[in-house]
């Protein structure tokens, strides 16, 4: 399954993740975060690793995050950078025989565009180390990621010729290989124009309804998406409707119907929420391997 997440007003209205992995070979897609100084950084270390290569100055992470300075004195905008925990592919990637780790960080220096970068980690007699950073785009997309032997391989939606910058649709596979002078790019294959045919496949599964509002445990929540067919577990009821999608990134939910099984709480308010939020969706897009659903 894959996860997803939703929220208002426009804003992102459902979260929906992959919660098997996605990665191919080597590769592995989650958000462990094991204590264990054996193996591959884990996410836990990872948020208190120090990275350069994403701001001017290097930055240690705090839980995660890191802010800088403001850029005018008593200002509110400052540059700030976290880690996206969800995502760590693991794999040799430098060929010394141990497994590292390969993240992505986002910066931000308040104003409308969001960073993204793919560093690789390892270790270093029991130390975890940045060992390199690469940009990979403004508002870029990650919809997956995977290990191929010693190459880092990630699924993006970008910017394609005509494509505003907030509004990327061009899909692209980009490869990077780590080598003493940092990560490399060695391909990049353009694969098409993003369409919600891109969602069908895999069953979603409701990690988020409104940005941290994680779903209770036990309430199951899933969604998936055939030809112009939706359907999924509503953590009570089946339930189905026509989306419908007029140009890439949008989508809307019409003609919803469920089953009419009562069930006890807290699964038939999560169950209500979610149908209410889903049938307000206007927009999708990626983070990570987690779609995100829009609402007006």
């Amino acid at each position: 399954m894959y996860d997803f997440r939703l929220s208002k007003p426009k804003t992102v209205c459902v979260f929906l993740a992959l919660l098997s992995c996605i990665a191919c070979g080597q590769g592995t897609f989650d958000g462990a975060s094991a204590s264990s100084p054996i193996g591959a950084p884990t996410i836990g270390e990872l948020k208190e690793t120090t990275f350069t290569g994403v701001t001017d100055q290097p930055v240690t992470l705090d839980d995660g995050r890191w802010e800088g300075e403001p850029f005018a004195e008593e200002g509110a905008s400052r540059p700030r950078v976290g880690l996206v925990e969800h995502f760590r592919l693991t794999g040799d990637l430098d060929g010394d025989g141990q497994e590292e780790s390969a993240v992505i960080l986002w910066e931000s220096a308040g104003g409308s565009g969001t960073r993204f970068y793919l560093a690789a980690t390892g270790r270093h007699n029991d130390h975890v180390e940045n060992l390199a950073t690469v940009f990979i785009g403004d508002r870029v997309q990650v919809r997956a990621g995977r290990v191929a032997g010693d190459r880092v391989i990630l699924d993006l939606i970008e910017a394609g010729p005509d494509d505003a910058a907030c509004c990327p649709t061009q899909k692209a596979t980009k490869t990077w290989a780590l080598g003493p002078e940092g990560l490399s790019i060695v391909s990049t294959e353009i694969t098409g124009t993003l369409s919600v045919t891109d969602l069908t496949g895999p069953e979603w599964v409701l990690v988020e309804l409104g940005r941290d509002q994680p779903i209770d445990d036990g309430v199951e929540i899933t969604l998936s998406f055939e030809d112009d067919r939706a359907a999924g577990a509503g953590g009570c009821n089946r339930y189905f409707g026509s989306v419908n999608s007029e140009a890439p990134g949008e989508l809307r939910f019409s003609g919803m119907g469920a089953t009419r099984m009562a069930c006890p709480e807290p699964a038939m308010d999560v169950e209500q929420r979610y149908l209410s939020t889903l049938a307000g969706a206007s927009s999708y897009s990626f983070l990570a391997g987690r779609l995100m659903l829009s609402c007006d």
